[in-house]
């Protein structure tokens, strides 16, 4: 049975120690190696660390193989790339013994890989890449990026993914969908935090415990507090008070049939 093995670049701090009487053995057996990016020249290729002096280069054109403009990725690809660590298979030697890296070998074959092989449901690591308003986008293996919407981070509605996430952070994710047709992976995150019942079984009634303002319904029918990310109880409305704001609490019930928690804010 296939299997996804790819890991994000940098999942583990280290390079792959090598020698320039290795190269052509790896180049050969299409080798996954890893290095570190020291710099990025003014045609946007990379120059790359690989340990015991040696230093390859990664071409523009070899930096990605899915996000690409006329062919090329685009310039901060390429420099956001730098002081960062990068997998790749050696292209090929110069004359000089000098390696040809490419990265977008590595990508395309994760990528496929990625597709064929993931389970929905299946638990992998994971490298936040990046934040925006709607979600974060993680690095799953192979510089494949899966996409995590905000609403899969926690149980817990947030207003931003930085209420969950750090840039670089290392996660566990969950394969949510796989789009067959577009190549593209979604995720989710919220798992982490335990279901319903587990997090309940933390509180018990007539207990004060402090908690954050997640969302104040707009018929002031009452106020949804997070106790944990993945459990959210309600208390009766106040004015006043605003999303974010920690509040002590008054837990009232527990209902495990209905899966609520009745809050008095104290």
């Amino acid at each position: 049975m296939c299997t996804f093995n790819f890991l994000p670049e940098g999942w583990k701090d280290e390079i792959s120690e090598v020698t320039i009487d290795k190269f052509t053995e790896d180049m050969v057996q299409g080798k996954i190696l890893q290095g570190f990016v020291q710099s990025c020249d003014n045609q946007y290729n990379l120059h790359v660390s690989l340990g015991n002096g040696v230093t390859g280069i990664m071409p523009r054109s070899e930096v990605e193989g899915i996000n690409l403009l006329d062919g090329l990725p685009k310039k901060n690809l390429c420099t956001g790339k730098v002081h960062r660590y990068v997998q790749f298979k050696v292209k090929e030697l110069t004359d000089e013994n000098s390696p040809i890296l490419s990265r977008k070998d590595v990508q395309q074959e994760a990528l496929k890989s990625a597709i064929q092989n993931l389970q929905i449901g299946q638990v992998i690591n994971g490298i936040v890449k990046n934040i925006t308003s709607y979600g974060a986008f993680v690095e799953i293996g192979g510089g494949v990026v899966g996409l995590i919407h905000i609403e899969d981070l926690s149980v817990a509605r947030i207003k931003t993914p930085f209420e969950r996430l750090k840039l670089e952070q290392k996660i566990q994710v969950v394969v949510k969908g796989i789009d067959y047709q577009k190549s593209k992976i979604t995720l989710s995150y919220k798992e982490n935090f335990g279901n319903w019942e587990e997090n309940a079984n933390k509180f018990k009634e007539g207990q004060k415990v402090r908690g954050i303002i997640r969302e104040t319904e707009k018929n002031k029918n009452g106020i949804f507090i997070e106790l944990t990310p993945n459990l959210v109880g309600m208390s009766e409305y106040q004015e006043g008070l605003k999303y974010g704001e920690n509040v002590q609490v008054y837990i009232k019930k527990i209902d495990y049939d209905k899966k609520k928690v009745k809050l008095s804010i104290v």
